[in-house]
């Protein structure tokens, strides 16, 4: 029976390392085209690594960081994505406990439109959202927060409430005797106790918000400038079908590095997070 885990395991961890191999090979490829010569990246070259003769250094770089503005695209990325994982935060962690506390029937309707919110495809609202953004005002990137608020939620939502069925009940109770007000209960009290699901709710919505470009491009006034490094990207696409792409790819690299960073760095949470708010859920 031992020898049979043994096998087992062994043919799990080649399959794991595989498919580790498959995710990670497309990065190295972006990074080695993004060391190239703009004639040396092609559909016969682009797997081979950089040679004497090809190697560009650090020009791709210099080049997504001077020529299309790439700073203050990472600057609005960067406002988009704090401000609306603070946002989805707050709101969406005082509305689980609302829910998990108040027994009500408008409380377990509130909880399943949640849920409900995670299966709707963006496509049959973006059409929509779109003009309503563009009548609310909400083009910019210290206001789409907002939307990003609405569309965060349904997942926010649904981690908090299967952790906050964890806490006991006792110690809100306690906190109230003491004279806490639901307010200083909720910042006193519950936050703290939610900071696994907070830190691991927070990574999964910066994942997704830093990469997103469908919403931005629909609701952001481009005519202001506004534009997040996914938007920039495809403007390395000139006319005629010219593609700069070792621009391109530097700059794609540059998206993505600050993100495997984070990822590394706080893995472990996401894994506790999402394990504790879905058994209890």
């Amino acid at each position: 029976m031992g020898k049979r885990n043994r096998i087992k395991d062994r043919i799990l961890s080649v399959v794991l390392g595989i498919l580790c191999l498959a995710w990670v090979y497309p990065i190295f490829m972006i990074l080695f085209n993004s060391l190239k010569k703009e004639t040396s990246i092609s559909t016969g070259t682009a797997f081979q690594l950089p040679t004497g003769e090809t190697f560009a250094g650090l020009a791709n770089y210099v080049n997504a960081l001077t020529s299309k503005g790439f700073l203050t695209a990472f600057w609005y990325s960067l406002v988009i994505t704090i401000s609306s994982v603070v946002l989805i935060l707050v709101c969406c962690s005082m509305c689980a406990w609302f829910i998990t506390r108040v027994k009500s029937w408008y409380s377990k309707a509130l909880y399943y439109l949640f849920v409900f919110s995670m299966v709707v495809p963006f496509q049959m609202l973006m059409f929509t959202l779109s003009a309503t953004a563009d009548r609310l005002h909400l083009s910019s990137p210290y206001t789409i927060c907002i939307i990003y608020l609405g569309f965060g939620a349904g997942l926010a939502v649904f981690m908090f409430c299967g952790f906050m069925k964890s806490i006991p009940i006792e110690i809100e109770e306690a906190a109230m005797i003491d004279g806490c007000n639901p307010i200083q209960t909720f910042f006193m009290v519950v936050l703290p106790i939610l900071k696994p699901t907070l830190i691991s709710v927070g990574i999964l919505e910066t994942m997704w918000l830093w990469n997103d470009y469908l919403l931005p491009y629909l609701v952001l006034d481009r005519t202001k400038g506004y534009m997040t490094i996914p938007i920039l990207i495809q403007y390395f696409r000139g006319s005629f079908g010219k593609v700069e792409m070792g621009p391109m790819m530097a700059s794609i690299m540059m998206n993505i590095i600050p993100i495997i960073i984070i990822y590394l760095l706080c893995q472990k949470h996401i894994i506790k997070g999402v394990a504790a708010g879905a058994v209890k859920g």
